[in-house]
């Protein structure tokens, strides 16, 4: 606890333990319950503590997939905190309202697109509410760029967010070993102690986030914010705890078995260090990469195999899972001819065979492979012979968010979700000289990549982490007129 109010003072310190400690108690409410008293809470706290509250959705996202199964009234806290702090901003330039108009070309192009993509697919037979719920999804987390590139940032918020980061993810980390070793029968929903796994998912640690890539983000940025502060604390300060929770995380982050993470992080890694001559950063990551092989990798995996071995029942899976057999996956034939059948290669072929029919506008949001045919399907599936079934009787994620913007926005989208890249990495180019826009650019690298395989502007986990650097990189390098959002 002192550590804690070390680096985050300590009104703020009780608010996160107090706005945690309700999270925890709604859940053992009736749902009705939780929704008003988290609705009054977070309301308050959004409104009176704006930015500590934007700092909170980093354990509140993370946990959210646990919370709402147990209990669904707690599932609206992170639209209420992301909507109360927007109207906390409008009340701070109540008198210079204008000022909160002035957008950047990349703001202008999102909006343009969310626009054409919703006529496009209001067009074509789309429900209105799953293109609104499309929309939602592209423009919630937006939300908190828009809000802190426009607030007067306290000089210890960005640090404070890297410490929320890691505390997350030791609780995160720690809950995702007992888990593994648990083999899925500790610490977990019913529901999600008896959900079916594949083979190959099986093996890997689902988390808290209820999801191994969700869980494999969450710790991607947890390495970052120990690395940052590790950088503000020289010397021997900390220097266990940052070296311990480092190995920790990259330990976990290999047990989740996410090829497309690491695939994003070594992007960012090899640009990022490139860019900065930072060798000591890949000296600390390279000798917390072996601490954590040694240390956490194989112990975890003997002990899953040692439990097995006294009898502990769990999924039904042949040995721990494996570094070497998970990247073999990748380019195994049988895996090949899976993502041709139903997988990612699939989806890109029916992408470009629905394109050539909408090659303008696009078969609209809601049409292909977003969040919205997740939960109302798509009126085209069945005249492209698109099952539903793929995933165990749901709808998918096209897994490839360029294919998405060429089915759903045709060449008009393709142009603006263009336009909306270029313009960020344009406003990231400028401060190329600085740590601050090094990073940026080489996360905006390191976002492209995850493009490729996952529907990365539609996940929570991502833009969360993203949009909130991303508002204050903004408000650091005075992009916009920014305001006093006094904290009370």
């Amino acid at each position: 606890m002192t550590m804690i109010k070390d680096k985050i003072n300590g009104k703020d310190t009780m608010y996160f333990i107090v706005s945690l400690a309700v999270l925890l108690v709604s859940l053992f409410l009736p749902t009705s319950i939780a929704l008003v008293l988290t609705s009054l809470f977070f309301g308050a706290f959004a409104f009176f503590r704006p930015q500590q509250s934007l700092v909170f959705l980093v354990i509140y996202v993370s946990i959210r997939p646990l919370f709402v199964e147990v209990n669904s009234g707690v599932k609206l806290v992170g639209d209420l905190i992301t909507f109360v702090a927007f109207v906390r901003l409008l009340v701070a330039a109540r008198k210079n309202l204008l000022s909160l108009f002035h957008f950047k070309l990349f703001e202008w192009a999102l909006f343009l697109l969310l626009i054409a993509g919703s006529i496009s697919g209001l067009m074509n037979g789309v429900l209105t509410s799953a293109v609104i719920f499309q929309v939602r999804t592209f423009i919630i987390m937006y939300l908190l760029y828009y809000i802190i590139s426009r607030t007067r940032l306290s000089e210890s918020w960005l640090k404070g967010l890297a410490w929320v980061t890691v505390w997350t993810g030791v609780i995160v980390s720690i809950h995702g070993l007992i888990e593994k070793l648990s083999l899925r029968q500790m610490l977990l929903p019913d529901v999600w102690k008896y959900k079916i796994l594949s083979p190959t998912n099986a093996v890997r640690i689902y988390g808290l986030p209820g999801n191994p890539n969700s869980l494999a983000l969450l710790l991607f940025f947890g390495i970052l914010a120990i690395l940052f502060l590790q950088q503000l604390y020289k010397g021997e300060k900390y220097k266990w705890f940052f070296n311990v929770n480092l190995t920790l995380f990259i330990g976990i982050f290999i047990l989740t078995y996410s090829r497309g993470t690491w695939i994003s992080a070594f992007v960012f890694g090899a640009l990022f260090i490139l860019m900065t001559r930072n060798w000591q950063v890949l000296k600390r990551l390279a000798i917390a990469g072996v601490a954590s092989i040694i240390l956490i990798y194989f112990p975890v995996n003997w002990g899953v195999q040692y439990f097995k071995s006294i009898g502990v029942e769990g999924p039904d899976v042949e040995g721990p899972g494996s570094i070497g057999g998970r990247l073999g996956e990748t380019f195994d034939q049988k895996n090949l001819d899976l993502m041709s059948e139903s997988g990612r290669f699939f989806y890109i072929k029916k992408g470009f065979e629905i394109f050539n029919d909408y090659k303008i506008v696009g078969s609209g949001f809601g049409s292909f492979g977003g969040s919205a045919t997740l939960s109302y399907g798509s009126p085209i599936y069945d005249h492209y012979g698109i099952r539903s079934d793929i995933y165990g009787g749901k709808y998918f994620y096209s897994d490839n968010q360029y294919i998405q913007i060429i089915t759903e926005t045709g060449v008009i989208g393709v142009i603006l979700f263009a336009a909306f890249l270029l313009g960020m990495l344009a406003l990231f180019w400028k401060q190329r000289k600085t740590t601050f826009g090094k990073f940026m650019i080489a996360l905006w690298f390191a976002t492209g990549f995850s493009g490729f395989y996952y529907n990365i502007w539609e996940l929570k986990m991502y833009t969360m982490f993203y949009f909130l650097l991303f508002g204050a990189f903004a408000s650091m390098t005075d992009q916009y007129a920014k305001f006093d959002v006094k904290e009370k």
